[in-house]
């Protein structure tokens, strides 16, 4: 058993790195929509490269946000089922959502991510816009990268349930009502 502990705090690092890099990402993110709007409302200067940088970063926010969002459990569920439910009930809703859906989906996008990348990687793809970013290939690659990762989560989501039915651990109470505001 102590090999399941062992797994799932490795999954749960890797899952927090992800958190790390996406928060990075979103600060980055931030300095660079303020510096567009000053340049653009202050000094009437417009940098098509700095504007695709936004959205560069924003996929970076959401693709590395979303192991880190599965393993708190601040992902979207139907709570009104699953807060009522015991530990072990959960547990098993989280392997059996883990193994079905999860798992599948992240090799799926693995699978096509991946051509996707090489196809941009080989075409030398970048920016059709004068003065945009090189190098498409990049941001592209967080596709293939992001569904490592939620693999990765996912079986940390299965480690995490067989600690509960296996050890008698508890999930830590999360109190999804309190929301954003």
């Amino acid at each position: 058993m102590r090999i399941l502990v062992v797994l799932d705090k490795l999954f749960e690092r890797a899952s927090a790195l992800c958190g790390v890099l996406a928060s990075a990402a979103f600060v980055l993110m931030l300095l660079n929509v303020f510096y567009d709007v000053i340049a653009r409302y202050v000094f009437n200067s417009v940098s098509i490269g700095m504007q695709e940088l936004e959205w560069h970063l924003f996929s970076a926010v959401f693709l590395l946000g979303i192991p880190y969002a599965l393993r708190v459990d601040g992902h979207v569920r139907v709570d009104i089922f699953y807060d009522r439910w015991t530990d072990r009930g959960k547990a098993w809703i989280n392997i059996f959502g883990a193994l079905v859906f999860l798992l599948p989906f992240s090799a799926l996008i693995y699978w096509y991510g991946t051509g996707f990348v090489h196809e941009a990687w080989v075409l030398n793809e970048s920016s059709g816009d004068p003065g945009g970013l090189p190098y498409r290939f990049i941001v592209k690659a967080l596709i293939p990268t992001s569904a490592v990762f939620t693999a990765i989560s996912g079986l940390g989501m299965i480690t995490q349930a067989l600690r509960v039915l296996l050890l008698g651990e508890k999930y830590a109470h999360v109190n999804h009502q309190e929301g954003l505001a």
